[in-house]
């Protein structure tokens, strides 16, 4: 069209009409039309792309109430929301929205956490439980601590992660924007040696003919797809996995993702609901359950272990208000995979697995062969010792989440080995990894070997992608290509991955 024009212009300077006449036939306004409603379509699909992507999160933002009911010396009184600062005490009544993050301290109810994590099922919380602002009250009555407000709320790190991913480029992106950076110059300096040879060479002084060709080389070398198509790709991605539940910190993860050769998962919490419960007492002779239950309440309260939060709800129901009112303990601590020692009464009081008691000196040979049959029934043996005298064997179950088998097979499916890596002891760990149908189960690791086992398979290599929820799971998660993070676990966890998976469903790494 910018040749036909030229011609079109010079016949008419010319003064010749049938020149400019003919002229006009030979205009492509049909293919320059073309090229610039490509162009424009492109854009448009990647301007709907973004729209879509942001949409759930603005209809979250929207959720968000504008007004919270405050407790103030007693009295109620409604507040703007954004006013609430971290400890203030509020109160939710059936069908309003959580203001802000924070705790329940008084009351129970049931909550719509669908706008978060994608569960239409409403979840009970009582007294200790989290609960999330932008999440609505379905029934019941209770008051919460607000625990975090304004940018630290959970909303706003989704709104701030899917952001930040939207406006991230995957290497495939920035290898785009470097072919085009490059390609468009390049195009120009052929279209003008082009130009060159044929206004020189070919149709001496013919600048039309020239111009043409040179044109020519200009239109069928337009780099627009190389530009469009990757960020447009990238945007509907993060887009339907925000929509999902999948938060992607990064367009990097998205693309990493697609390369994965392993999949590696933690156990509990992941794999497993996280929420064992104890199944068997065994008391070592000369030990009564009471006693047992009294060491191991006031030993395992002092942490925070899934598994040791199990024993003390068990121990409460049995011993009731009196749990552990007798004992006093002193200078604990923690033994990393292994268990805890503290001391109590001046004695030394151990829990934990069979290598703990074996270092600490302890024998344990009188319940050796009862613990080997409660590991092969997918249960965890903790065996406790006073004094390097063993008192008895707790045994903890965690249930297998429903859809984690599914999602081993899935990931089979499409070629990607799976790894479970778990500080458990073999013998229960390759249970549930039968069960689970899981390609290489690796057991008795230690917090500290987790990040050595996911560089073992880069070095080998294979693309890792980790997923966790622990505080012992961030290294190899930081470690790994990949790291997926379950929405249901510690901050450290998710600081640390490069995606999170809010509805907490291993379902989704296959995704």
């Amino acid at each position: 069209s910018v040749v036909s024009l030229y011609q079109m212009a010079n016949a008419f300077v010319a003064g010749n009409i049938t020149a400019a006449h003919q002229a006009m036939h030979g205009m492509y306004f049909e293919s320059a039309g073309l090229i610039l409603a490509l162009i424009t379509l492109g854009k448009f699909f990647e301007a709907r792309a973004k729209g879509h992507t942001t949409g759930a999160i603005s209809a979250l933002m929207n959720l968000a109430p504008k007004t919270a009911i405050l407790v103030k010396d007693g009295v109620e009184q409604e507040v703007p929301a954004e006013t609430v600062v971290v400890g203030d005490i509020l109160v939710v009544r059936a069908g309003q929205s959580i203001p802000v993050d924070g705790q329940v301290i008084e009351g129970e109810g049931s909550v719509d956490e669908s706008a978060i994590t994608g569960e239409p099922v409403p979840v009970s919380k009582t007294v200790g439980d989290s609960v999330t602002g932008a999440t609505v009250s379905t029934g019941g009555w209770f008051k919460m601590r607000a625990t975090a407000v304004g940018d630290d709320t959970t909303l706003a790190g989704i709104i701030r992660l899917v952001d930040e991913a939207t406006s991230s480029k995957a290497p495939i992106e920035r290898l785009a924007d470097s072919i085009a950076g490059v390609f468009v110059p390049v195009v120009i300096g052929i279209a003008l040696v082009t130009f060159a040879a044929w206004f020189v060479f070919v149709a001496p002084g013919d600048f039309a003919v020239a111009l043409s060709h040179a044109v020519a080389v200009l239109v069928i070398s337009c780099p627009c797809a190389l530009g469009l198509a990757t960020p447009t790709a990238i945007m509907v991605g993060t887009g339907l996995g925000a929509s999902n539940g999948i938060l992607v910190k990064s367009a990097e993860a998205l693309e990493g993702a697609v390369r994965a050769t392993v999949v590696v998962l933690d156990k509990t919490g992941t794999l497993t609901e996280g929420k064992p419960s104890v199944t068997d007492v065994l008391c070592a002779g000369g030990t009564s359950e009471h006693q047992l239950l009294e060491y191991a309440y006031v030993l395992e309260q002092k942490s925070e272990h899934p598994l040791a939060q199990a024993i003390v709800t068990y121990a409460q129901e049995k011993l009731g208000e009196s749990a552990g009112s007798s004992l006093d303990v002193q200078e604990f601590s923690q033994v990393a995979g292994g268990g805890l020692i503290a001391t109590v009464g001046e004695k030394r009081l151990v829990a934990g697995n069979a290598r703990l008691m074996e270092q600490e000196g302890v024998s344990t040979q009188e319940l050796t062969s009862q613990a080997q049959q409660l590991a092969e029934q997918a249960k965890t043996p903790l065996y406790f010792a006073l004094e390097g005298k063993l008192l008895g064997v707790i045994a903890v179950a965690d249930k297998v989440k429903q859809t984690s088998a599914s999602t081993i097979a899935r990931l089979r499916a499409m070629g990607v080995k799976s790894v479970m890596l778990t500080g458990d002891q073999a013998t229960t760990a390759n249970v549930i990894g039968k069960e689970l149908g899981v390609d290489q189960v690796i057991s008795d690791v230690l917090p500290s070997q987790k990040e050595s086992y996911i560089r073992q398979f880069q070095d080998a290599g294979e693309n890792v992608v980790m997923v966790g929820d622990g505080i012992n799971d961030a290294p190899a998660l930081a470690r790994a290509n990949v790291g997926i993070a379950i929405g249901a676990g510690t901050d450290v966890a998710i600081e640390s991955a490069d995606i999170v998976l809010m509805k907490s469903d291993p379902a989704d790494v296959a995704t």
